[in-house]
């Protein structure tokens, strides 16, 4: 045992070295911050994400995502988290490092007190919860390489009932998203399909002159009639989609109750719930919630989520931002307990730092690996 605890305190240390150094997201080299005199040490460092396509949604376009990526070390062991940053979150490198600068761990003997100290983590501010995601999957994947499990094995789940994850098709030119329908051909059971603009139907039905899966459609809050919602999400029925996600604005919390207790299909709430809290309200308006960790704060919340979401009789679906392989696999874990998974986030980018969750016949394949189940690519 103590061999291994100084193989990978040697390793982790020639990790920091390297990091100090700088880490490149495809751009220049960045400096690496170093926190903690404690038997913790906070490690993070900006990188930012590099989209494969364009990536469009109802209320804008993107080609890269920011992220700054975490690292938590304690006795030679290293647990690795991210923060990632989509416009719509209002979050951004600059508010995530500054708050990861306030983050104090020595105050805590060991990692394995993650009540206490995710309590304490998420009591320094009122927002942040992509910075706080970082610590808690950091602090997750930590204290599972410690214990020698996976958090799904931890939280008794049976990885064999993970479900399929949707690929996301942007909202593009036709000659694009058939594109993009047909590089996802053979590899994925079903495919999310951004909708919310007047081309709604022009997408689903290019969709469907190459390709019979279901689908599954994000409107990001673009359509704002409840009737025409409702009409359109009758012919997205006998188009062989199978949910909706977000089809009205936040704040029509009514007319989202009166669209779900009509619809033939269920629907889901994705920026209408952030935390746990925003539960109780939703139960009626909504079939089902998307639990997503750059909202809820990270993989604590997101399993207390699952629990209160089942028991108000809700369905559930854990989905990602654009993220390595590291958070995606953190949500991974859940995936199991879930009745639809968006975790495609580290497919639609080009620079992975790490190997974790797999995608086989379309089906998330959990990795046996300790913690997160990620290793550095």
């Amino acid at each position: 045992m103590q061999s291994r605890r100084n193989f990978l305190k040697s390793s982790s240390l020639a990790l920091a070295g390297a990091a100090l150094m700088g880490c490149s997201g495809g751009g220049p080299q960045r400096f690496n911050v170093v926190k903690g005199d404690g038997r913790m040490q906070l490690r993070f460092f900006p990188y930012e994400l590099e989209l494969t396509h364009t990536f469009t949604v109802a209320s804008y376009s993107r080609k890269t995502t920011p992220d700054v990526q975490v690292e938590i070390e304690y006795e030679g062991v290293v647990g690795y988290g991210e923060a990632s940053m989509p416009p719509y979150l209002g979050q951004s490198v600059a508010s995530v490092t500054a708050f990861l600068e306030k983050v104090d761990l020595s105050q805590f003997p060991d990692p394995f007190q993650l009540e206490d100290i995710l309590s304490y983590v998420d009591g320094l501010s009122e927002g942040d919860s992509a910075a706080k995601a970082a610590v808690d999957i950091a602090l997750h994947d930590l204290v599972g390489k410690l214990i020698g499990q996976p958090w799904y094995r931890i939280w008794g789940l049976n990885p064999a009932k993970a479900p399929s994850t949707t690929y996301t098709i942007g909202i593009d030119t036709p000659e694009v998203v058939r594109e993009k329908t047909l590089e996802a051909a053979g590899r994925f059971n079903i495919l999310k399909v951004k909708v919310g603009l007047d081309s709604d139907e022009e997408m689903i039905r290019t969709i469907r002159s190459v390709s019979d899966v279901p689908l599954a459609v994000d409107a990001n809050q673009g359509w704002k009639d409840r009737s025409k919602a409702l009409d359109k999400i009758h012919w997205l029925a006998s188009q062989g989609v199978v949910m909706v996600e977000q089809p009205l604005p936040v704040g029509q919390l009514e007319d989202s109750a009166w669209l779900t207790e009509r619809s033939p299909l269920p629907i889901f709430a994705d920026e209408s719930i952030q935390r746990l809290r925003d539960i109780p309200s939703l139960a009626g308006a909504f079939s089902g919630i998307n639990i997503k960790l750059m909202k809820c704060t990270g993989m604590r919340e997101a399993w207390k989520m699952v629990s209160m979401a089942r028991a108000l009789g809700m369905k559930v679906m854990v989905g990602c931002m654009t993220e390595t392989s590291c958070a995606v696999s953190a949500a991974a874990q859940l995936s199991p307990a879930v009745d639809f998974a968006d975790l495609d986030g580290n497919l639609l980018i080009s620079n992975d730092r790490f190997r974790g969750v797999q995608v086989v016949s379309g089906k998330l394949t959990l990795p046996e690996a300790p913690g997160i189940g990620i290793t550095l690519i």
